[in-house]
C-alpha cells in the first residue's frame, strides 16, 4: 500500500499535482514493480496528500464539492494504473466515486486493475500520528471545513456503514475495508455478514502508537497484545488486515 507525502509547494485546491504522470505517487508504483514485478500494489486514492486545505475533496464557497472531486478520482485512479497499480484504494468517502472510477478503467482497458474502497471510514481521532507525518490534516482556517465529518462517518452510526459498503460494491468495489480497526469489530462483522466480497480493515496509526507508547512504558506485553490486537480483528472477519505491525506479525507467525 503507497502512499504519499508532497511538498507544500505542489499543493493546490484541485489536487493539480496528483495527475502529474511523474509525480511521487507514480514514480513509486514504477519502482516497486521494476524492483518486484510479482508484488501486488495498492494506491491511495485521495485529494488530501496533494490539497492546500488537507482536505480529501476541492472546497467551494467553504464546503466540500463532491462531484468535482470524484472527476479528478477517476482520473487519479486512472493515472495510477497506467503507472502499473493493481489496485487504487480511494479513502476519501466522496459519494458516486467508485461508479466513476471503475467506468473510467474501464473505458481506457483497464479492466484488471481492482478497487478497494474504503466503504466504512469513520471520522475517528485515532488518525493523528500519519496526518502528522503526512502534513495532511485539514488546515485550521476559517474559510474550511475544521475537520472531516462532513464526508468521513460519525463513530456513533453503525447503519450508515452497511449502506456505504452496498452501494460500493453495486458501483465496482472489488474489496471493501473498514477504518479504523478495534473500536470497529461490530461493523467489520455486521459487513461480512451481509456482504459476499472480501473485507478489508485498516488497523491505523494511533492504534498502532498506542501499543508502541504503553509497551515503551513497560505497561503491556508488546508481541503478546499485538497478536491478540490482529487475531480479534481476523475473528472479526477481516479477509485483508493492513497494519504498521505488518512486518513484525509475519516474523512471529512464521
Amino acid at each position: 500500500m503507497l502512499f504519499v507525502k508532497v511538498p507544500d509547494n505542489l499543493k493546490d485546491n484541485k489536487g493539480t499535482e496528483a495527475l502529474n504522470p511523474n509525480g511521487l505517487m507514480q514514480r513509486a508504483i514504477k519502482t516497486v514493480k521494476n524492483v518486484c514485478p510479482d508484488m501486488l500494489v495498492m494506491t491511495d486514492v485521495a485529494l488530501d496528500p496533494y490539497s492546500s486545505y488537507g482536505h480529501d475533496g476541492i472546497i467551494e464557497n467553504g464546503k466540500i464539492v463532491n462531484d468535482n472531486t470524484v472527476d479528478v478520482l477517476a482520473e487519479m485512479s486512472l493515472s495510477h494504473a497506467q503507472a502499473g497499480a493493481n489496485f487504487v484504494a480511494p479513502s476519501d468517502m466522496m459519494d458516486g466515486r467508485i461508479l466513476a472510477i471503475r467506468e473510467t478503467l474501464e473505458d481506457e482497458g483497464f479492466t484488471d486493475t481492482g478497487i478497494m474502497s474504503y466503504s466504512a471510514k469513520y471520522a475517528s481521532s485515532f488518525y493523528g500520528p500519519f496526518r502528522d507525518a503526512l502534513d495532511s490534516a485539514p488546515a485550521d482556517i476559517k474559510e474550511v471545513p475544521k475537520d472531516k465529518k462532513t464526508y468521513q462517518m460519525d463513530y456513533a452510526n453503525r447503519f450508515e456503514a452497511l449502506k456505504e459498503t452496498e452501494m460500493d460494491i453495486d458501483e465496482g468495489a472489488d474489496l471493501v475495508m473498514v477504518k479504523p480497526g478495534l473500536c470497529y469489530l461490530d461493523i467489520v462483522r455486521e459487513i461480512k455478514n451481509a456482504v459476499d466480497v472480501p473485507v478489508a480493515v485498516y488497523q491505523v496509526s494511533g492504534e498502532y502508537a498506542m501499543l508502541k507508547a504503553a509497551a515503551e512504558k513497560g505497561w503491556l506485553d508488546h508481541d503478546a497484545v499485538m497478536m491478540e490486537q490482529v487475531t480479534a480483528i481476523k475473528r472479526a472477519g477481516a479477509d485483508v488486515i493492513a497494519s504498521y505491525f505488518a512486518k513484525d506479525v509475519v516474523k512471529l507467525i512464521s
